[in-house]
């Protein structure tokens, strides 16, 4: 279960963090999707390119409370994350997803209880070869994220920590 928090009761708290760069604010660029509004826990990083292979690959895991962080390269060209692999993150114990990259199915999404965040949505599905990387640190909209990192989503944004926060 994820802890209920505010994203600006967490800045206002931590501004020391802010200053240092462990704590960080990703740009106002993501969509909210899924039944989630606010989510967080710990990142597992992907970087996949218009591929989500590695996506459901990841998804089809225990996500133990965590978050996926998937580096779709910002591509607005097609969907990486449908209502199929909203449900299996669902099932399988995801926090949330955090795409920089586009999701598809909206209205599926929002059927699912788990929460995403992703540029935007498009039709089009992804390639299926498997290509990419997983465990890496990964530039989503600018701002690092780190394996292991914190995520902390909610209507107000999307924190990236060095450490949990309370």
């Amino acid at each position: 279960m994820a802890m209920r928090f505010s994203s600006c009761d967490l800045c206002d708290a931590h501004e020391d963090m802010l200053a240092l760069g462990t704590l960080q604010v990703l740009p106002p660029v993501f969509q909210c999707y899924g039944q989630a509004t606010a989510f967080s826990g710990p990142a597992v990083t992907l970087k996949v390119f218009e591929d989500n292979a590695m996506v459901r690959s990841a998804l089809e895991q225990s996500g133990q409370g965590r978050v996926l962080v998937v580096d779709g390269g910002g591509s607005l060209r097609c969907g990486m994350v449908g209502g199929n692999l909203a449900k299996l993150a669902e099932t399988n114990g995801w926090n949330g997803i955090l795409l920089f990259g586009c999701a598809r199915d909206a209205d599926e999404l929002n059927a699912c209880g788990v929460g995403l965040r992703a540029l935007g949505l498009h039709p089009r599905r992804s390639a299926r070869k498997g290509l990419g990387e997983t465990g890496l640190n990964v530039a989503i909209a600018g701002v690092m994220v780190r394996p292991g990192d914190w995520i902390y989503a909610d209507a107000d944004g999307v924190l990236v920590s060095q450490v949990p926060l309370s």
